[in-house]
């Protein structure tokens, strides 16, 4: 006989309009702590945590056979390592949708956008049927907050299998390296380069617009130099065949405001160098110097300003006499004497100044005479170039890149004046600026010239009678000796 004594307890079933009232009072319940989770945790937090644990419980284990290698910023602490700004280049066309999170940035020169890894973050390339999986990092701090690794800017690792080490050393990084320059064909940004006091180079984009069209000077003198670089790019082989290092060095002496930092930025433009200004004043020694130069890379133009300033830079039978009739202390002379002339030689034509390739050093000065003769010959400073005061030709270049006009009245009045006048292009180019309107602007050139004629003709006369005062005052003291003897 069946039971049916379970249909007595049908109260102990709650009603169908309980079930939904306790349905409506959780649901209410988790739309609230919803609410309060989407306030309390931003998007930013919630989607870094799910990452983490995406590469803590999903990433894929290095399998026990694999090789690894490290992309790092720095190699030997003489050179930095081209290969890590390849790999980033490189990586930026491997990121896909898999990557959660990403860096992205657009710089000066590029078209499009540049995409990167964050700390953490993987990717997997295949190269000719190998899997590399491709990492970026940052090292861990101690627990006084330093880094435990040499390479502290952060770093990429590169895993595989260990059987396809050989390929991936002599073939892959090869690729990268390739891929690199195909990339960034014709998008090249130059950079200027300053000397910290920490011994490193600060780097920042050269936006000079100088260029060899705009520089107010000799039209042959400037074909010149442009001919003469030309001819060092195309020489690589014939350097190499007569065994001297492919470099070429180029002396700019002349007054104050006669162009000679725009001639650099021209040259830098024209030939698509980098620049590394490099001040002899925060130089601590000859070892430092040496590193500061093994540090500059190739294709590029290190500008030595000022040489003139620099005591180590005069002549030794100055310096010499300078030195014995000093009345500073050792050390002063100690700080005051930071690098020899002899390491300040070797690192521009020595030994050391074969480290490095297709470069140009430019060294600059208002008093060429105070150098010393060694830093004079070929070598050291191939071209000497002489930076004069402004010409009728540099007046005329000027004129058009200021007022755009080739032609005008007063240029003959001008050149005239600018013949028997001393003045540098960087003062005339100053009075240019008072207007656009070409005629209120060369009238007030003509002026300036005027008044700068006078001002040099009052010199010369000053010059004069204090020279035939001073003659004067001699052949009186003469007489008077003379005199005193009978």
């Amino acid at each position: 006989m069946q039971d049916y004594s379970f249909l007595g307890n049908t109260k102990m079933i709650p009603s169908t309009s309980s079930l939904l009232s306790l349905y409506a009072s959780f649901s209410t319940s988790m739309m609230l702590l919803k609410n309060a989770y989407r306030e309390l945790v931003p998007h930013s937090i919630e989607e870094f945590v799910l990452s983490k644990l995406s590469i803590l419980f999903f990433t894929r284990q290095k399998p026990e056979s694999s090789n690894t290698f490290i992309i790092d910023d720095s190699w030997d602490g003489l050179d930095s390592n081209k290969l890590i700004n390849a790999a980033r280049f490189y990586l930026s066309s491997k990121i896909d949708s898999s990557n959660k999170i990403i860096r992205v940035g657009k710089f000066r020169g590029q078209e499009s956008v540049t995409a990167s890894l964050v700390e953490g973050e993987t990717i997997d390339d295949v190269f000719d049927g190998i899997e590399i999986t491709w990492k970026f990092a940052k090292p861990e701090k101690d627990s006084a907050g330093n880094d435990t690794h040499y390479y502290n800017k952060g770093y990429f690792e590169i895993t595989f299998e260990d059987e396809h080490r050989d390929k991936i050393y002599n073939v892959y990084l090869a690729h990268i390296l390739s891929t690199y320059k195909l990339m960034t064909k014709g998008e090249k940004v130059l950079n200027l380069y300053t000397r910290t006091s920490n011994g490193g180079w600060n780097c920042i984009d050269f936006q000079h617009p100088s260029t060899f069209d705009a520089l107010a000077m000799d039209c042959k003198l400037k074909q010149s130099i442009m001919d003469d670089l030309n001819r060092f790019l195309s020489r690589r082989d014939y350097y190499k065949r007569i065994g001297k290092a492919w470099k070429r060095g180029y002396l700019l002496h002349g007054p104050p405001g006669t162009g000679k930092t725009s001639l650099i930025a021209a040259m830098a433009n024209y030939l698509k160098f980098d620049v590394y200004d490099l001040d002899l004043a925060n130089i601590s020694s000859d070892g430092d110097l040496r590193r500061a130069m093994l540090d500059i890379d190739r294709k590029s133009i290190t500008v030595i300003e000022d040489i003139d300033c620099n005591s180590e830079a005069h002549t030794r039978a100055k310096s010499k006499q300078k030195s014995s009739s000093d009345d500073s202390s050792d050390d002063e002379r100690t700080v005051f004497k930071k690098f020899s002339l002899s390491g300040l030689l070797n690192s521009i034509d020595g030994l050391w100044s074969s480290c490095g390739e297709e470069r140009i050093v430019v060294f600059t000065t208002n008093h060429k005479d105070v150098l010393d003769p060694a830093l004079l010959r070929p070598g050291r400073m191939d071209m000497h170039i002489h930076m004069s005061y402004c010409t009728p030709q540099g007046f005329r270049i000027l004129a058009n890149n200021y007022l755009e006009v080739k032609e005008h009245p007063l240029f003959d009045e001008i050149d005239e004046l600018i013949m028997s006048t001393e003045v540098t292009p960087a003062s005339l180019a100053e009075e240019l600026l008072t207007s656009e309107d070409a005629d209120v602007a060369l009238a007030v050139v003509v002026n300036f010239l005027k008044q700068r004629k006078m001002e040099n003709e009052k010199t010369e006369e000053e010059k004069k009678i204090k020279k035939s005062k001073a003659e004067e005052e001699e052949k009186t003291k003469v007489d008077d000796e003379k005199k005193s003897s009978v």
